[in-house]
């Protein structure tokens, strides 16, 4: 996850000295990016059911992927 104390962010200023562009390294564009997608996901499922650690862990061997 990208930490807004890590980014380095460059600004560009209009005539009157106010931000109007902000212009990241590309790869904290795309931490950012990343975040957001995993955010929507998130927010995506949030209504469905959840289950125990355990359980999972027994559906997870039972397919056999564990």
């Amino acid at each position: 996850m990208v930490s807004v104390q890590h980014l380095h962010p460059q600004y560009i200023v209009n005539e009157d000295g106010r931000k109007t562009l902000v212009v990241l390294p590309v790869g904290e564009f795309e931490g950012l990016i990343e975040d957001i997608e995993d955010l929507a996901a998130v927010a995506e499922r949030r209504e469905e059911a959840s289950i125990s650690h355990e359980d999972l862990v027994k559906e997870l061997k039972r397919d056999g992927l564990v």
